[in-house]
């Protein structure tokens, strides 16, 4: 059994570039997110202060709650998807999934 190192240089460099570009995206995307919601809150908060709105806090409580656990069943029963990305994660090996999760992971924690 021959192992051809071009293929493999390449599926380990194309991994590690692409989990690490796609890591630093994830956590740059999630911090803009975060403060987009906590200056929503912020300004909220500061309205009720304020006496100009009247927020009843224990309703939207619950209202994100139940958000929040619909989108996770919703983002759980996607149909097809895991059938799909598998076996085609699978063909490449272990050097692609490997570099790529272990570049995510240096690309999530420099974002």
């Amino acid at each position: 059994m021959s192992v051809d190192l071009a293929f493999t240089g390449t599926s380990v460099g194309f991994g590690g570039i692409a989990g690490f570009l796609i890591g630093y995206a994830i956590k740059k995307a999630i911090k803009i997110m975060m403060i987009i919601v906590g200056l929503f809150f912020a300004a909220l908060a500061y309205l009720n202060y304020q006496g100009i709105v009247t927020i009843n806090w224990d309703k939207l409580s619950a209202s994100a709650s139940g958000v929040t656990s619909g989108l996770g069943n919703a983002t759980g029963q996607i149909a097809g998807v895991s059938d799909q990305i598998a076996p085609t994660l699978i063909n490449f090996g272990i050097p692609l999934t490997g570099s790529f999760a272990a570049a995510f992971v240096l690309g999530f924690m420099k974002g």
